[in-house]
């Protein structure tokens, strides 16, 4: 398992947690999500081997955010 933090732009509430919360857990090869609203920075435990960093990156894109490394 490997492990990466995204930082994640425009999340404004404990909505906005759950909505990022919500869309990376449903991806295969993600096995942990820990949001932060006050550091506006998601931790994410993924199967490197099911899922890649563009694919985190993009769900959370998808739903409206703006994220970084």
């Amino acid at each position: 398992m490997e492990t990466i933090t995204l930082n994640i732009g425009g999340m404004t509430c404990g909505g906005c947690v759950k909505s990022v919360t919500k869309v990376l857990e449903q991806l295969n090869g993600v096995g942990r999500v820990e949001v932060s609203l006050e550091n506006a920075a998601a931790l994410i435990i993924y199967d490197a081997g099911k899922i890649q960093t563009a694919a985190l990156i993009g769900a959370v894109e998808g739903a409206g955010f703006d994220v970084s490394l």
